[in-house]
């Protein structure tokens, strides 16, 4: 089994005792985010867990925990978001500075090709075009060098709760923005990921589109997966047949995993983000934050089956 950790919110950066408290119990709930009363178990035993995924935008405060997973035979590798946006799309973030260092601390540690660089989701808008992608991306590129791999890129979807906000902000601030993945700016895209591709290229990383309705191949950017099946075969020296998840995205490669955590608990309140809905709806559930339910939110009783590893379950 996979565990993501998580697409819901960011546990390094928020929720990293919580999340070491599971592991130390050995479980935890995934609670169905359309149907609350509808709760799975999953194992978190070092037997049943082939690898951790760790998604974040600031890890420093859990680096204290890697030595405890580490000791007890945790497979892990971290998808790293290190982009640089103004305060209106990014309120609550340290300085760009502070999360490359932690970015190259965090790769010195576990080595670099445990540490996924992401660069989304790309926002254009007046206030941030093109140029101002490509001069971010090049100062970041240049000052990971030697200290990552991978490169994922994707591109804002501007649909539901998102495009609310986005709505907001543009009224309020007279701001306009862009979806650069519609027909009539393919030109401009093509343009735009060339630079990317010779960003990396120069600095050494492999750049890869993460579920893009879009093929890049002819200038040598391929479809990539953030849950990583082969990759998680030979990092951890595995020999795991992974399956597609059916739950994502058509246009996902990520492989099956089992989400961590809640959504509407991440206090960075990034106005692209599609995993909270408001700062009210994340005030009432961190007010329900309890740092030993198993479920991170509420406590849930009675008898819920555990599910471990293949076809060994326990109660």
């Amino acid at each position: 089994m996979i565990v993501s950790a998580s697409r819901r919110t960011d546990i390094p950066a928020f929720f990293g005792d919580w999340f070491i408290k599971r592991v130390e119990d050995g479980y935890f709930y995934n609670i169905n985010p359309f149907n609350p009363g509808k709760v799975k178990g999953y194992s978190l035993l070092p037997e049943d867990v082939d690898a951790i995924v760790f998604w974040t935008k600031n890890p420093e405060p859990f680096l204290k925990h890697l030595d405890y997973l580490d000791s007890n035979g945790y497979n892990y590798y971290f998808q790293y978001t290190l982009n640089c946006y103004p305060k209106l799309l990014e309120p609550n973030l340290p300085e760009v500075d502070e999360r490359i260092d932690t970015f190259i601390k965090l790769g010195s540690r576990i080595g670099r090709g445990k540490v996924i660089w992401r660069y989304d989701p790309i926002v254009i808008s007046s206030v941030t075009p093109v140029e101002y992608h490509i001069e971010k991306l090049s100062y970041i590129a240049e000052k990971l060098k030697g200290n990552t791999e991978s490169l994922i890129i994707s591109f804002a979807d501007f649909y539901g709760k998102v495009n609310n906000r986005i709505r907001s902000i543009s009224k309020e601030n007279d701001i306009v923005f862009t979806d650069l993945t519609e027909v009539g700016y393919r030109y401009s895209l093509l343009k735009m990921c060339k630079q990317i591709k010779n960003i990396s290229v120069a600095n050494g990383v492999e750049v890869f589109t993460c579920a893009e309705d879009i093929d890049l191949r002819s200038i040598g950017i391929k479809n990539g997966s953030c849950i990583d099946g082969k990759m998680i075969n030979k990092l951890f020296r595995l020999d795991k047949d992974f399956k597609k998840d059916l739950n994502q995205r058509k246009e996902c490669q990520c492989v099956e995993s089992v989400d961590v955590g809640v959504y509407n608990t991440c206090r960075f309140q990034c106005t692209y983000c599609y995993a909270n809905y408001s700062s009210k709806s994340i005030s009432n559930n961190l007010a329900k934050h309890c740092h030993d339910s198993a479920s991170m939110i509420n406590r849930y009783s009675g008898n819920i089956e555990i599910l471990k590893q293949k076809s060994r379950r326990g109660k």
